[in-house]
C-alpha cells in the first residue's frame, strides 16, 4: 500500500508539473507571438483560470470583455473606472475574479452591475450618466443582482418573503464595502444583520434556554435561507418545520409505535426554537405545558385540586416528563402512556 501511494503521488505531481509548465510556455509564446495569436492563448488561458501576461483578466479598454466578447463603443472598460476609484480595485472579491468566466470582471468588468459608462467618463464623472444601486429602486437592485445570482440557494428570491417586503440585495450585502468575513454583509455577523428587522427573534437568544447562535455555534442561516425557500418561515429543510428539526434531532423523527399528536404535527407546539426562559425550549414550564391538552384525565388537573393532591402520588416534581419520559414517542409494546 505505501509503494502505491507513492507511485499514485508521484504521477499526480508529474501531471500538475507538466500543466504548469504548459501555461508558461504559453503565456512565453503569447507575448512574442502575432496579435491573433496572442489573443487565442489568452483565450484558452482563461480557461484554465491564468492569463498571457500572468495578470488577472478584466474588462479591456475598448469594452469588451478578457475572453472576447463583442466590442460595444458605450463602455469605457474596468481600466478607466480604476483611474477614479482606485479604493474600489481591491474591494471586489469574488466579482472581481476575471478568471472565472461566471464573475462580472469576466464580462463587461464594473460597467457589467453599473452599465456602460463611456459617457459618464466623457463627462467627467457625471454620476447621472452611470448605474448606482443606492439611486435605484428596489426592484432595479434586485434585477441586476440576479442577472446573474438566479441558481441555488437564490432559486426563490423573487416573490419570497424579503422580496415582497420591499427588501433588496443590497440591504444586506455591499459589494465594494463588507463588514463579514463571509457572505459580504453589511453587519459583522449575521446575528447583527438580523436583528436589525427581527429583534423580538434576537432577544429571545438572550434568554437562559437558547440555541447557541450567540456562541458562535450556529447562525440564522443554518436554519432559514434568507433568499427565499418553498418551506414556511424561509426553512431550508424539507417542507415542514418538524423535517427542519429532526435534520438535527433525529432521534425525535420516528417512526414510533405509539405517536405523540402535537410531536407529530409541529415541534413548535411545545418548544419555541430561538429561546425561552424554561429547559429546553419549552414554551411553558411543565407541567402547565401539558395541562394545555390534558386538561382532565386520571391526574390532578391543576394547583387547585387540593382533595386529590393531598393523596396523589403522581404529583412528585410536578413535572410530567418524570414518568412520560418517552414524550415524543414510544417503541416500546407496552408505551402507550409513552412511559417507555
Amino acid at each position: 500500500m505505501p509503494n502505491r501511494l507513492a507511485t499514485f503521488s508521484l504521477a499526480l505531481a508529474t501531471v500538475l508539473a507538466s500543466a504548469w509548465l504548459w501555461m508558461l510556455s504559453g503565456a512565453a509564446a503569447a507575448a512574442a507571438g502575432p496579435p491573433e495569436y496572442r489573443q487565442e492563448v489568452r483565450e484558452r488561458l482563461a480557461i484554465l483560470g491564468g492569463s498571457a501576461d500572468g495578470q488577472p483578466l478584466r474588462g479591456s479598454e475598448n469594452g469588451s470583455s478578457a475572453v472576447g466578447q463583442t466590442p460595444s463603443k458605450d463602455y469605457a472598460g474596468a481600466d478607466s473606472c480604476v483611474v477614479c476609484h482606485e479604493e474600489k480595485k481591491n474591494q471586489l472579491g469574488p466579482h472581481g475574479r476575471a478568471a472565472d468566466p461566471r464573475t462580472p470582471m469576466a464580462g463587461q468588468g464594473c460597467e457589467t452591475c453599473h452599465g456602460p459608462g463611456k459617457a459618464h467618463v466623457d463627462a467627467g464623472g457625471d454620476v447621472s450618466l452611470i448605474k448606482n444601486p443606492k439611486n435605484l429602486s428596489t426592484r432595479e437592485v434586485s434585477a441586476t443582482c440576479t442577472s446573474c445570482h438566479n441558481r441555488g440557494e437564490h432559486t426563490f428570491w423573487e416573490g419570497s418573503t424579503h422580496d415582497r417586503r420591499q427588501l433588496t440585495c443590497t440591504t444586506c450585502h455591499s459589494a465594494h464595502a463588507p463588514e463579514s468575513v463571509s457572505g459580504r454583509l453589511v453587519k459583522a455577523t449575521q446575528l447583527e444583520l438580523c436583528s436589525k428587522c427581527h429583534r423580538d427573534k434576537v432577544a429571545k437568544l438572550d434568554r437562559s434556554g437558547h440555541m447557541p447562535v450567540r456562541e458562535g455555534k450556529l447562525q440564522c442561516s443554518n436554519c432559514h435561507n434568507m433568499h427565499g425557500s418553498q418551506n414556511v418561515r424561509l426553512l431550508r429543510v424539507g417542507y415542514s418545520v418538524n423535517e427542519s428539526c429532526t435534520s438535527c434531532h433525529a432521534e425525535k423523527r420516528g417512526p414510533f409505535l405509539w405517536e405523540h399528536a402535537p410531536v407529530r404535527e409541529n415541534c413548535a407546539t411545545c418548544h419555541d426554537p430561538h429561546g425561552t426562559a424554561n429547559e429546553r425550549l419549552l414554551v411553558a414550564k411543565l407541567p402547565f405545558l401539558c395541562q394545555r391538552c390534558h386538561a382532565h384525565t386520571r391526574h390532578p388537573a391543576t394547583v387547585y385540586d387540593s382533595a386529590v393532591f393531598q393523596s396523589s402520588n403522581r404529583v412528585y416534581g410536578r413535572g410530567c416528563v418524570n414518568c412520560h419520559s418517552a414524550i415524543h414517542g414510544s417503541v416500546h409494546p407496552a408505551g402507550m402512556a409513552f412511559q417507555r
